[in-house]
C-alpha cells in the first residue's frame, strides 16, 4: 500500500510543496513515482517522515536533519529513545495542564485556590532536598529566595533560556556532534554562564570570590555526571545519550577554563 503526496500532506498536517522540498534534498525520496508524475510513499517513507518531523520538532535544520537521518539507519531504536522522551514530556505537560484547570475552576467558582496544587509540573522545588544534602541548606535558601524574587516576565524569560540550551545540546547529540568540538564547547560555556546566574552554587560564588577553583570544577563535572545518571536530568537532554554529551563536554571545558 502506498499514498499520494496529497493524502501524506494532509495526514502530517504539512504541504506537498514541502514535500516535494524534501524530495529536492534527499531527505526524503517516495517510494515510487507514477506515470502521471505524481509521487507516492510507502511505509517505510511514513517512518522516514515521522522522525524527520520529530526532528524538526527538535529545532533541527534540514542538513543537520539529513547527517541525523544518515548516521542512525535503526529507525525503531531511534524512535524509541525519542519516545521515551516524550513521555516525559507529556507527564510534565499533564500535570501542568492538571494545575492550571484547578486554578481556574477555583477561580470560577470563587473558591480558594490551593498554593500546593498550583505548581505541579512546574516543579522548580522538587529538587529541594538533593540541594540542600550536595551543597547545604544555605545554598537553596538563596536560590529559591532568588527564584520567588523574580517578576512572571523575569522567570519566563530564564525558563525559555533553559529551553534553549536543553534543545540545543539535544540537536547536537542528535548530529553527532563530538564534546571536544568548537560547537559543544560553546555550549558548555553556555551552560556554565547559566550556571552561575543561580545564586547559591559554587558557579555563582565563583563570580563573586566566594569559591575556589576547585569548588566550580568539582560542581560543573559533578553536574555533568548526574545528568547521565538520574533518568529526570536526562531528559533535559533527550535522553542518557544526549546526557553523555553534555557530561563529556562538562568535564572538558572544566579542564580547560575552570
Amino acid at each position: 500500500m502506498d499514498w499520494s503526496v496529497q493524502q501524506i500532506a494532509k495526514l502530517a498536517g504539512t504541504t506537498s510543496r514541502t514535500l516535494r522540498h524534501y524530495d529536492d534534498v534527499g531527505l526524503l525520496k517516495p517510494s515510487r513515482t507514477g506515470g502521471n508524475g505524481y509521487r507516492y510513499y510507502d511505509q517505510a517513507s511514513l517512518v522516514q517522515l515521522q522522525r524527520i518531523l520529530l526532528l524538526r520538532g527538535l529545532g533541527l535544520g534540514l542538513p543537520a536533519i539529513a547527517e541525523v537521518l544518515g548516521r542512525e539507519s535503526d529507525a525503531e531504536r531511534a524512535l524509541s529513545r525519542h519516545l521515551d522522551w516524550l513521555r516525559q514530556e507529556q507527564d510534565r505537560l499533564a500535570r501542568q495542564i492538571a494545575s492550571v484547570q484547578h486554578t481556574i475552576t477555583a477561580m470560577k467558582a470563587g473558591g480558594k485556590i490551593m498554593a500546593e496544587e498550583m505548581f505541579d509540573g512546574f516543579d522548580h522545588a522538587r529538587y529541594k532536598d538533593e540541594v540542600e544534602e550536595r551543597w547545604g541548606k544555605d545554598a537553596y535558601a538563596t536560590g529559591n529566595a532568588w527564584w520567588n524574587g523574580m517578576s512572571a516576565e523575569q522567570k519566563a524569560a530564564w525558563k525559555q533560556r533553559a529551553r534553549q540550551l536543553g534543545s540545543d545540546w539535544i540537536a547536537a547529540a542528535q548530529t553527532g556532534t563530538a564534546p571536544d568540538s568548537t560547537e559543544a564547547q560553546d555550549l558548555a560555556r553556555r551552560q556554565v554562564e547559566w550556571l552561575t546566574g543561580i545564586p547559591g552554587t559554587p558557579a555563582a560564588a565563583s563570580g563573586t570570590g566566594g569559591g575556589t577553583s576547585s569548588d566550580v570544577k568539582g560542581y560543573v563535572t559533578g553536574l555533568g555526571e548526574m545528568y547521565v545518571a538520574d533518568p529526570r536530568f536526562a531528559a533535559n537532554y533527550g535522553g542518557e545519550a544526549g546526557a553523555a554529551i553534555v557530561r563529556d563536554a562538562l568535564r572538558i571545558y572544566a579542564g580547560k577554563h575552570l
